[in-house]
């Protein structure tokens, strides 16, 4: 509804010399945003009155601004905030998990220095956030009619309330996350691992903000699926289980499910845009940088990242023989 529909009857002038009288819920910050509207409105009417035979471009213009206030100024910021406190929630509570029940499995937890601890934890922790957005993802992308071709309307433009909450999740991870990297570094991971991070938290954040191209934000997040293995990896050989069968059988395990979701998927994702480039063109400029450049960004680094597994399982073969 529009802004003109929505207080039709109320008077120009009591809106603008007592607005709390006509809106005693609100809060200062939309009754400023109130004022934004009506000096639209106002400049549109004087407009319309200035330009007579421009009725019709008036008339755009006013549409365009209502458009622009009910969409940004006015927009809900309920559950992109509640879903990224959410996700700082969730980490907290992972790696605090993390951190009081690994004694009870692993004897040689207390003999870990402390920084071994808190990496621990940590991947307790992204362990936790994999899981969670790998299953969402797949749930959007494979299962959910939201990205649907069959449906009317252009895929770059869908988004629903869960599909932003979730994101939102993530977005808190990744903040937490790269906190911590901050905080310890370089002990939880080197300049890599930042920019992989800022590129997650620029594009999820944009995807959740906007509402643009989140089918292909979560095609990217599937790639969160080989995240447990690569932790489970970490936590064998922190444990002294580097020659263990569990061990080598990770480290397959691991190659395969790179490839699968971090060099094929990407391949694919490419596809998908060039298949659907007419609408992402129409995306806003800065959603149509970001559709290219982190995909293309992350899918170097996997190339990078694979050439490493690669090389060491053939180092764990070698040694098994």
């Amino acid at each position: 509804m529009f802004f003109h529909n929505e207080y039709e009857g109320v008077p120009l002038d009591d809106l603008i010399i007592n607005p709390v009288s006509v809106f005693p819920a609100f809060n200062g910050l939309k009754i400023f945003v109130i004022f934004l509207q009506l000096d639209l409105l106002v400049k549109i009417n004087f407009m319309l009155q200035v330009s007579k035979p421009s009725v019709m471009a008036s008339k755009t213009y006013k549409y365009q601004a209502q458009v622009l206030v009910r969409e940004y100024l006015l927009a809900d910021p309920f559950v992109p905030c509640t879903s990224v406190l959410g996700g700082i929630f969730m980490c907290k509570m992972a790696y605090d998990l993390t951190q009081l029940i690994s004694p009870f499995y692993y004897k040689g937890h207390a003999s870990l220095t402390k920084i071994q601890r808190i990496e621990w934890n940590n991947r307790g922790m992204s362990s936790a956030h994999a899981i969670f957005i790998t299953i969402m993802s797949l749930y959007f992308v494979f299962f959910s009619d939201l990205f649907s071709d069959r449906l009317e309307g252009l895929i770059t433009f869908r988004s629903s309330n869960l599909s932003t909450f979730t994101l939102g999740v993530s977005v808190g991870y990744f903040i937490t996350d790269l906190a911590m990297i901050f905080w310890l570094y370089p002990s939880l991971g080197g300049m890599e691992y930042v920019l992989h991070h800022i590129i997650s938290v620029c594009a999820i954040a944009y995807a959740m903000l906007s509402g643009e191209g989140q089918l292909y934000t979560y095609m990217v997040l599937i790639s969160e699926t080989t995240t447990p293995g690569i932790n489970l990896r970490w936590f064998l050989d922190t444990a002294g289980m580097k020659r263990s069968r569990a061990y080598l059988v990770n480290g397959v395990m691991m190659f395969f499910a790179w490839l699968v979701a971090r060099i094929f998927l990407f391949i694919y994702v490419f596809y998908h845009i060039y298949l659907h480039y007419d609408q992402i063109k129409q995306m806003h400029k800065l959603g149509y940088l970001l559709s290219f450049v982190v995909p293309a960004a992350l899918f170097v680094m996997n190339v990078m990242w694979f050439a490493k597994i690669l090389r060491g399982l053939k180092k764990t073969l070698a040694k098994r023989q």
